[in-house]
């Protein structure tokens, strides 16, 4: 029908994106209004673990823990992409096996490059 562009069928979803967003608002506001407020010298001192900081707040990381954090997430998320594929692996076929098998090998070249690179010796 001309004129009636409006999706209907989002209306719940709006509504639904509305009232969580009010109670997250509501929760903190009401956490904020009705907290205890005692601020002290020791309460307000920053620690790590309940051990007192040791240097600066703003010391420099060594590249190399972002280089095996960032190896870590790679090989984990691709971790991942294999368990569908061994769960429905005799319905899929040889297409979809050979298909794994260069995903694979382009995993096992990353790996290997990273080795060269020596990007997981922890110094």
């Amino acid at each position: 029908m001309p004129g009636t562009y409006l999706p209907t069928g989002y209306l719940p979803i709006l509504i639904f994106m509305i009232i969580a967003f009010a109670f997250g608002m509501g929760s903190l506001l009401f956490g904020f209004l009705l907290r205890m407020r005692r601020p002290y010298g020791e309460k307000l001192s920053t620690y790590e673990s309940g051990i007192p900081p040791e240097g600066e707040p703003r010391q420099k990381f060594s590249i190399k823990y972002y280089i095996i954090a960032i190896l870590f997430v790679v090989f984990d998320v691709e971790a991942v992409f294999l368990y569908p594929w061994a769960v429905v692996f005799k319905k899929i076929g040889l297409y979809a096996f050979v298909e794994m098998m260069l995903f694979i090998a382009i995993l096992v070249i990353g790996y290997v490059y990273a080795w060269k690179k020596e990007a997981f010796i922890w110094d």
